[in-house]
């Protein structure tokens, strides 16, 4: 273990509190990695969530050395923390802990002012833990491209279908039906377009379940975009929801991304918001001038 050399009498009624928060999180993190480790099957997975549980703790006695003190763990931030990854994946819960552990109040800059040697082991701390975390090996985020496909295409099709439908037909209750038919039709034909995109790669063995993502992602968005035509009267209310939702969609998705791979959140949002918003709106056009040409009334 690292010894800080620092004497007891110089730790500041504030320092003191600065280290007690730094235990405190070392040892709830400690405990948030063994408890995800133990239900993990992947051997993998297994041996880098329990090193870095383990350097974890070295870090809590690090400190402990200076303030002589015990501390116990947040109970309700391991429960949090545990569950967010067994639902969403344990790389995104896990970045996600380390987010907020940034925003905390632990200062480490403000320990190393007054502790110089400490700013290496922090430094090294956050370099290793975030190689272990890299070598994580998850399915949610190795068909994260599959979703993507899955998502956008479905986001920017089928807000462009309704849109141009809401004008042309001015009936929620066909424009519903027109859209749904044309959504599941096309989550099929994407689905098996990914099939054999993958296929096309010999050494590929994953082309199924690539295939399953993507029409999975698709279908899921078509129901959640045609929702308002069925509920609510007015086809423009309805649009207007659909257009909401989609714009939730995809403020959530790329959250989980930015989060779970360290992307731009707010780059790839107005990417795909713009997409989506973009097509919509032009298709609405071409609605317009369908009704005019063709006379159409229902």
């Amino acid at each position: 273990m690292i010894v800080l050399n620092m004497s007891q009498t110089e730790l500041t009624p504030q320092l003191r509190q600065k280290l007690l928060l730094a235990q405190e999180s070392e040892v709830t993190e400690h405990y948030i990695y063994k408890r995800l480790a133990k239900t993990t099957k992947k051997k993998h997975n297994k041996d880098i969530l329990n090193k870095i549980a383990e350097d974890e703790l070295g870090h809590y006695n690090i400190w402990k050395h200076l303030t002589k003190e015990e501390v116990k763990p947040r109970k309700k931030t391991i429960t949090y923390y545990y569950w967010m990854s067994r639902i969403f994946g344990i790389t995104f819960g896990l970045r996600l802990m380390e987010k907020g552990e940034s925003n905390a109040q632990v200062s480490y800059e403000e320990i190393a002012k007054h502790i110089p040697q400490a700013k290496k082991v922090i430094e090294d701390e956050h370099k290793h833990e975030q190689e272990l975390i890299d070598m994580l090996n998850e399915e949610k985020l190795d068909y994260a491209g599959s979703i993507v496909l899955g998502l956008n295409d479905a986001l920017v099709e089928l807000t462009g279908t309704l849109a141009g439908l809401t004008f042309a037909l001015q009936n929620s209750r066909l424009i519903a039906l027109a859209g749904l038919i044309t959504g599941i039709a096309a989550s099929f034909s994407m689905a098996a377009s990914e099939y054999l995109s993958q296929r096309a790669d010999e050494n590929n063995h994953k082309a199924l379940n690539s295939a399953l993502y993507t029409g999975s992602a698709y279908i899921i968005t078509v129901v959640l975009l045609i929702l308002p035509y069925f509920l609510a009267k007015n086809h423009f209310t309805s649009l207007a929801i659909t257009l909401l939702i989609a714009l939730t969609i995809i403020a959530t998705f790329n959250f989980y991304i930015s989060v779970a791979k360290n992307y731009n959140f707010k780059k790839r949002f107005l990417e795909m918001a713009l997409i989506s918003m973009g097509v919509a709106a032009f298709s609405f056009g071409i609605g317009y001038v369908v009704r005019l040409l063709f006379g159409i009334d229902v």
